[in-house]
């Protein structure tokens, strides 16, 4: 049987994840690539991870990012920008080949566009005209300072991470005068904040400190506005030392219409549109899947550079060219081709998993648009209004989902349902709300213990300062990664609540489906045994969600953090997987019809479903353990267990075969050509 003979072209990654008729988006690849293994993988060669100083060399990136686009990527074409429409996969592109090489370059990158997202997802048609024209760079002939931002949101210690809904920030009206704009005192200290050694302006969140202002908001604060405006001391990082961290202090005067969304005055009250909290949802919302991204770059790009080493290993002495040990190295034994072969299938997950949530993302926004278009039409504001008006859509969602799975688009009950994009936002909401914190558990949590093998695979070149693709710094960047926009205990306590709504239990059911009917074409890859052990999470959830404790308490709650927090990691697991799954049957099914990937294509699939295969049984077993830890452990009553044992049973029994493709997976590893030399400096 043919193997693979390559590592994985852009044209095949391209029609992995979807972007293969976006030229924009290809050039958008070689345009990043370019800085992330040009300037920014020459500074880190040179040592500027060293310090916590924001250095001259680090500052350059700054305009390498500028030259490149990267920096306008975020801005519409008519604000200054070359990309139209929702582009959250296009931003997820950038931050995952920046961190090809270093995940400090993508989060200096993407702070930026980090500082502005408040203002772009809330703020008032003037905000956004203002900062998002003026955040790209200037053009020849224009004669003004690029705006640079910060997102001003945690606190100092000890409140640091506590919860986003405890602020220390203050706003009180400073002056007003009758007829005139208020005056607001914005006080803020800041801690980990990303930008803050070139931000010009910061977007900060604060609660009222005044009965002339109502609840809490987020306000802009430029350098230039009367007060302290002090960047603060630099944060002392073990990680992503090539972005700006510091600890700023604000305490200064702007104009009322910088409160982000703006305000009305309602019986002498300062009222603003929007609470800090939603705003941040929005942003978070989003962001969390780049995040991701990033640690999946970093299980990726390792691949290349332990192969390297591995066959390398014993080169320099008495032997031969030609000789196995001389060819292979320590590829000779399985333990370093399996264990290699287990990172590269994490990755392969972890990259499918977190570019859905990207392609998920620009699916919603526009929806999202319209939502809010007819909200406002119909007078409907406020979380609680909200959130009855979306209710009322669910059942007609759930119907819309079943409908398309069932391949009955041409219905004229499924128009009629596609016509309404508010079934529509209900039904995408509910799936981007489970992948989006699903997305940032599982790829930055696993990521960063995979990537420990990683490390481990290159022997003690791995903890060196010069090992080949920086391996040892990716593992401590992905340790801070693990913690961005809220750890793994926050992404945990969202999955309890999203998990269980019926509408994305509907979804649930697609998955389920698909992988049975890919099954049927495709069994190597392992679709089988996902779909038993989704079928085994499900059956769980519910006995979970029926059944109390020897004290009588509920089991399923938010309280329960025992039995909710393992199961979000079982499904985040199984969902990873079956993401996988999807981007190798893309593959199958549009790489023949691209020229550029025919050649060893089979092959390439091929070793492809062997990586899924070797994922599936990985996902299977932590599923398995879990469920089984949660439906026995807390058994009372005797229950019946089963339908337990079927599922259980039959899913384990369906990763027969694994260990035949690690194996066929290994042997591939020994085989692949791979270039005399990495393409970025060491």
């Amino acid at each position: 049987m043919e193997m693979l003979s390559t590592l994985p072209s852009d044209d095949i990654r391209a029609i992995m994840w979807r972007y293969s008729d976006r030229f924009d988006l290809q050039m958008l690849v070689h345009s990043v690539r370019a800085v992330a293994r040009g300037p920014v993988a020459q500074a880190v060669a040179n040592g500027a991870r060293n310090s916590h100083d924001w250095t001259e060399e680090k500052a350059n990136l700054l305009n390498a990012f500028d030259t490149s686009g990267i920096t306008s990527l975020f801005m519409e074409p008519e604000q200054g920008g070359y990309i139209a429409g929702p582009k959250n996969l296009a931003l997820a592109i950038a931050a995952f080949e920046l961190s090809w090489v270093d995940g400090g370059s993508a989060t200096g990158s993407l702070a930026g566009n980090l500082a502005l997202e408040p203002i772009h997802e809330r703020g008032t048609p003037e905000q956004k005209q203002y900062y998002m024209c003026g955040a790209v760079p200037p053009q020849p002939g224009e004669n003004r300072k690029i705006l640079r931002g910060a997102f001003g949101l945690t606190e100092p210690l000890p409140f640091v991470g506590v919860e986003t809904g405890l602020l220390g920030g203050k706003v009180r009206v400073a002056a007003w005068n009758e007829g005139e704009e208020p005056l607001l005192q914005v006080d803020k200290r800041g801690r980990f904040i990303t930008n803050m050694d070139f931000a010009n302006f910061v977007c900060a969140a604060v609660e009222s400190d005044d009965d002339r202002i109502k609840g809490t908001c987020m306000i802009i604060v430029e350098e230039d506005d009367p007060g302290l405006f002090d960047r603060g001391a630099p944060t002392l990082k073990l990680v992503h030392q090539l972005s700006s961290t510091r600890d700023p202090i604000i305490s200064q005067q702007v104009p009322a219409h910088r409160i982000i969304g703006g305000y009305t005055i309602q019986d002498g009250i300062i009222v603003p549109n929007y609470n800090h909290s939603e705003i941040i949802e929005a942003v978070f919302k989003r962001t969390r899947v780049t995040v991701g991204l990033m640690t999946a770059a970093k299980l990726l790009s390792a691949v290349e550079p332990i192969i390297r080493y591995q066959r390398g290993r014993f080169r320099g002495g008495n032997l031969e060219p030609g000789s196995p040990r001389y060819e292979l190295g320590i590829q000779q034994k399985d333990d370093a081709l399996h264990r290699t072969v287990t990172i590269w299938a994490m990755g392969e997950a972890a990259a499918s998993f977190g570019f859905e949530g990207a392609r998920l993302f620009d699916e919603l926004a526009p929806l999202e648009d319209e939502k809010f278009k007819i909200f406002n039409e119909q007078g409907i504001r406020g979380g609680r209004a909200e959130f009855k008006a979306l209710k009322a859509k669910e059942k007609k969602a759930i119907e819309y989902i079943q409908l398309k799975a069932k391949d009955q688009t041409q219905t004229a009950r499924y128009a009629e349902l596609e016509s309404d994009p508010l079934v529509k936002y209900v039904a995408i909401d509910s799936l981007a709300n489970v992948l989006c914190p699903a997305i940032k558990l599982w790829n930055t949590g696993q990521g960063a213990t995979i990537m420990r093998e990683a490390v481990s695979l290159m022997g003690g070149y791995g903890i060196t300062e010069d090992c080949p693709g920086f391996l040892g710094q990716k593992w401590m960047d992905a340790q801070l990664e693990a913690t961005y926009e809220g750890p793994e205990a926050v992404q945990r306590r969202q999955l309890t609540i999203t998990l269980i709504t019926p509408v994305f239990q509907a979804c649930f059911q697609t998955w389920i489906d698909t992988l049975k009917s890919i099954a049927q074409s495709r069994p190597e890859t392992g679709a089988e045994a996902l779909a038993t052990a989704m079928e085994l999470w499900r059956y769980t959830l519910n006995y979970l969600q029926t059944r109390k404790d020897t004290h009588g308490v509920k089991l399923w709650g938010s309280a329960r953090q025992g039995v909710t927090f393992p199961m979000a990691d079982a499904f985040s697991w199984l969902a990873a997987s079956y993401h996988q799954i999807l981007d190798v049957v893309e593959l199958a099914l549009n790489g023949p019809n691209n020229p550029a990937v025919v050649e060893g294509l089979d092959s390439t699939i091929a070793f492809f479903s062997d990586l899924c295969m070797i994922q599936v049984a990985r996902a299977v077993g932590e599923a398995g353990r879990v469920c089984t830890e949660l439906f026995y452990g807390y058994e009372v009553d005797g229950h019946d267990d089963t339908e337990f044992i079927e599922f259980k049973t039959k899913a384990d029994r369906l990763t027969a075969g694994a260990g035949h493709a690690r194996d066929r997976a290994g042997v591939a590893l020994t085989r692949v050509m791979i270039p005399e030399a990495l393409d970025y400096p060491q």
